[in-house]
């Protein structure tokens, strides 16, 4: 598509403070770079896919807080008002849409009722507005509580223009207007870890302690990944195991005291985890920030591009080696990792729980959620635009934590808004049935749906591919690999759609079920945490090179934190010998098991952390 532009477009949009400068008759303002987001949240999750974080409305059916800022014009004149939103619901259901909202001008809301299109991202007319040049206030106003969102907004004086649509278009309608900047210099180090979950801190402190220069880049405010109080997934698996029981002394260091999945934020102990990396003087910590490109120089990294989610300020990350601790492998994707994504097939892989042919299958996504008890009856809007229960398909509960997965048969990276958005409409709907039509509704009357998470937690997507690929027989027949590093004890853990949830929405379920096989504690292969053709990459946590069957042990966040350890050591050995990750074991492995020996632990008193073990279904000796 071309865009039609009757006059200068501005060219030189620069940000400060969260002001905007345009130049021109056409602007684009970026929603999460609101100088002020009122009770709005900004939502990062979906910027491959839709091409830019946005700000959304997560008031649990209240409406929240304005969001708000101030833009410059250059000219006066009749400007058209356009916001960048969607109709969440729409995959599901063409009732009235959930996420509506107002954009205001000066105060003045327009006439528009936004979100109220498709399913898909597009433009909506918000209004036309007399305007003279100088400063004018823009605000988002809620109008539901459940979820509106808005990516950016444009004011334009050309009758005749249209905004791009396509992501790729789009990304350069962005940057010629100036709310994404590319580059302006360089930030180096000895290691460059992306992804600030559990692996990724434990590895950046590990690194640091072993006098690497490290950089450690989370496109969240806060670190810990499924254990932050965004996601709030506790600790999982057994840690400090022969052969190298100091592996795990870092994670006890980050790792809150108190268990328990969907409890209340200071369960998860943001802080914690945030101060241990602080207080390491060899890291560089860059909070809010995604990266969003690589930079190649043959088969190795030579240098990741990170982009703040708020100011659309880019960095050129240069280091090297690299760690993708994004989970989904997105740095390893991104430089032509070879990966998996799904179950092999019984036929590759030789493992008794593979299915006979490979599929897309793989676990879900879960948006946990809890309610509390309040001291009268407390109100909840009696939704008709969500999910159609029933006193038999409902689900009777006041909270709900990992069994509320949903996304199995959908992708967990291309598809990803949408499955969010499916664990978000079936919470909110369930809880308006039992509130407002439930045959026990009397049992929910002074219940407040207390917390839902907008981020999901995710188990899985893609897995990296290494020299060596873990699979079941490794597992249960404990096969010796000489290049044994850090314990996995889970049991191998495998979710599937809950047959119960499948009678009532089959192909749309919202519930799982577990099934677990017992494995004694198995050392997971050095060869397993770095990339088969990208020279300079290691993986730690869910994305390591292990087959569908495996993951289901080795996902569990203790088990990732003791991957992280062991790449942080192995990046020191690395740094030492001027070598690459394959190195390590080939010519270097000693100097790697004397480092996971002796460990880098404090020695400080560390939170008991006896929570979720996962011993009871363990094979004894």
């Amino acid at each position: 598509m071309t865009m039609r532009l009757s006059r200068k477009v501005g060219l030189g949009v620069a940000a400060v403070c969260g002001v905007w400068l345009a130049r021109g008759a056409t602007v684009l303002v970026e929603a999460e770079a609101f100088a002020d987001k009122g009770g709005w949240v900004v939502d990062q999750q979906f910027m491959e896919q839709m091409g830019s974080p946005y700000l959304m409305a997560h008031g649990l059916g209240v409406p929240v807080a304005d969001a708000a800022t101030t833009v410059q014009l250059a000219e006066a004149g009749a400007y058209r008002v356009l916001a960048r939103t969607r109709n969440w619901a729409a995959h599901w259901t063409r009732e009235e849409a959930p996420g509506r909202f107002r954009v205001a001008v000066n105060g003045r809301p327009l006439d528009a009722v936004l979100g109220t299109g498709g399913a898909d991202w597009a433009w909506q007319e918000a209004g036309t507005v007399r305007l003279e040049a100088g400063a004018v206030r823009l605000s988002l106003c809620d109008l539901t509580g459940f979820n509106g969102r808005c990516d950016a907004l444009i004011l334009t004086t050309d009758a005749g223009f249209r905004p791009e649509t396509e992501v790729a278009r789009l990304e350069a309608f962005r940057r010629a207007q100036g709310t994404v900047r590319a580059p302006q210099g360089r930030v180096e180090a000895d290691l460059l870890v992306v992804g600030g979950g559990v692996p990724g801190v434990c590895a950046a402190i590990t690194a640091a302690r072993c006098g690497l220069k490290v950089v450690l880049v989370q496109d969240r405010p806060v670190l810990g990944g499924n254990n932050s109080s965004e996601v709030r997934v506790h600790l999982a698996g057994r840690q400090n195991l022969p052969p190298y029981p100091r592996l795990g002394d870092v994670v006890s260091e980050i790792g809150p005291a108190k268990g328990g999945n969907a409890q209340p934020p200071e369960f998860y102990e943001d802080a914690r985890k945030l101060e241990a990396v602080r207080a390491e003087k060899n890291i560089a910590l860059f909070l809010n920030t995604r990266g969003v490109a690589v930079e190649m120089a043959g088969s190795r990294i030579a240098a990741v591009i990170g982009r703040h989610v708020e100011s659309g300020q880019e960095t050129r990350f240069v280091a090297p080696l690299v760690l993708d601790n994004t989970g989904d492998g997105a740095i390893g994707a991104l430089a032509g990792a070879e990966f998996r994504y799904g179950r092999e097939s019984r036929e590759e892989t030789g493992e008794a729980t593979a299915p006979e042919k490979a599929d897309t299958l793989t676990m879900g996504s879960s948006v946990q959620w809890y309610s509390r008890e309040a001291a009268g009856p407390v109100a909840f809007p009696d939704i008709r635009w969500g999910l159609a229960f029933d006193d038999k398909s409902c689900e009777r509960v006041k909270m709900g934590e990992w069994t509320w997965e949903n996304g199995m048969n959908r992708h967990q990276v291309d598809e990803f808004e949408r499955v969010r958005d499916y664990g978000l409409l079936v919470v909110f709907s369930n809880w308006s049935f039992l509130k407002n039509r439930s045959s026990g509704k009397a049992a929910y009357a002074n219940s407040r749906l207390e917390w839902v998470a907008h981020v999901a937690g995710k188990r899985e997507s893609r897995r990296l591919i290494g020299d060596l690929v873990l699979r079941e027989q490794d597992l249960v027949g404990r096969v010796a690999y000489p290049d044994a590093t850090a314990c996995t004890t889970w049991t191998i853990d495998l979710h599937y759609p809950d047959p119960k949830n499948t009678k009532h929405f089959p192909g749309n379920e919202f519930k799982s079920i577990a099934k677990h096989q017992a494995i004694h504690p198995y050392p997971i292969p050095y060869r397993c945490l770095y990339s088969k053709n990208i020279d300079n990459l290691f993986m730690a946590g869910r994305n390591i090179s292990v087959t569908h069957v495996a993951l289901g042990t080795v996902r569990v966040m203790r088990t990732g934190g003791m991957m992280g350890e062991v790449v942080g050591m192995a990046a020191a050995v690395c740094g030492r010998h001027g070598c690459l990750p394959r190195d390590v074991y080939a010519k270097h492995f000693d100097e790697l098991k004397a480092l996971m020996e002796k460990g880098v632990g404090r020695g400080l008193p560390q939170p008991p952390q006896n929570y979720n073990l996962g011993g009871t279904l363990m094979k004894k000796e």
